[in-house]
């Protein structure tokens, strides 16, 4: 195993809860609300751990929300390092409507860091003993945040500490650092988006893909697609896959889990190809949990091996 490491720049405290009917102007009676640590690379991180495997978390905290996912990630033995903030650290909210089964998600845009505060985030990981082989920067930008700077700041950071850099940021994705990336995870809209051309079937998301690949923007692209499954292309490989038939709970983290599940993967030598296939899993393994809740690895090794056929 080789050290892996996340940097999670607009962390949230997650809330989730569920109420019988979602109404407006009516006080809605809701269920036990359930807190977890959240923003991309500390979901990432924690499905690195459910899995068996061993991650840092590196973010930055303000507040009292901040001191709950501290304490929180704690609880469950995952490595963190902390970047204090000025700022407060925010809070997101899950409900679940129970009548429908529907959906409704809030996201807060989180606290505004300085750059000053920015440098440190990126300091704490260059700071890390042993030094990272990989690094995933997942999750939004905090507001105001210079994106094409920071991407540019982070792809730097990864070649500078020999780390295989993994981007699940539109952010990010969005600019053409000097050094690329190892691996991207958009979905279909941001693969669009950042090729400017249609990316709805599977022919044009293998090109759309390709071009990102031909432009050095990563070795590798895996495109999310939701209930579809995912794709993955390299220079010479294009391979689809079905994502499994699972009870839909929650779609919360599915994303990141598919994310986690890969590094994990590939942190353990397999190829790229069961890597995404691991991945695929781990995503449809969280869409059975409820509200905030991430995968369980014997979900996911189960639903692992029915792709494979085993």
């Amino acid at each position: 195993m080789h050290p892996i490491a996340t940097l999670t720049l607009n962390p949230a405290l997650d809330l989730s809860t569920t109420t019988e009917k979602v109404e407006p102007m009516h006080k809605l009676r809701c269920g036990p609300a359930r807190y977890d640590p959240g923003g991309g690379g500390i979901n990432v991180a924690r499905v690195v751990k459910r899995l068996g495997g061993e991650a840092t978390a590196v973010y930055p905290a303000g507040g009292p929300y901040g001191d709950m996912i501290h304490r929180s990630l704690d609880a469950v033995g995952l490595a963190q390092r902390v970047v204090p903030i000025a700022g407060m650290t925010r809070e997101s909210l899950t409900v679940d409507e129970s009548s429908t089964g529907r959906q409704f998600r809030f996201v807060m845009p989180g606290p505004t860091l300085s750059a000053e505060e920015l440098r440190r985030c990126l300091e704490a990981v260059a700071g890390l003993e042993p030094l990272p082989a990989f690094l995933v920067a997942s999750g939004g930008y905090p507001p105001g945040a210079p994106a094409a700077e920071l991407s540019d700041a982070i792809a730097r950071l990864a070649v500078e500490i020999g780390a295989k850099l993994i981007l699940d940021t539109s952010q990010a994705m969005r600019y053409a650092p000097e050094h690329g990336a190892y691996l991207m995870k958009p979905s279909e809209r941001e693969l669009s988006r950042m090729v400017d051309m249609p990316a709805e079937t599977r022919a044009e998301q293998i090109a759309a893909a390709r071009a990102l690949v031909e432009e050095g923007r990563a070795e590798i692209i895996v495109v999310s697609l939701g209930a579809e499954g995912a794709l993955l292309v390299s220079k010479d490989l294009a391979e689809h896959f079905a994502a499994p038939s699972v009870p839909s709970l929650s779609a919360v983290g599915a994303g990141d889990a598919m994310v986690g599940a890969v590094v994990f993967a590939l942190d353990r030598g397999w190829d790229i190809v069961e890597a995404v296939r691991y991945g695929v899993a781990a995503g449809a393994a969280t869409i059975m949990t409820p509200g905030t809740e991430l995968c369980h690895r014997a979900d996911v090794d189960k639903l692992y091996e029915e792709m494979k056929g085993g």
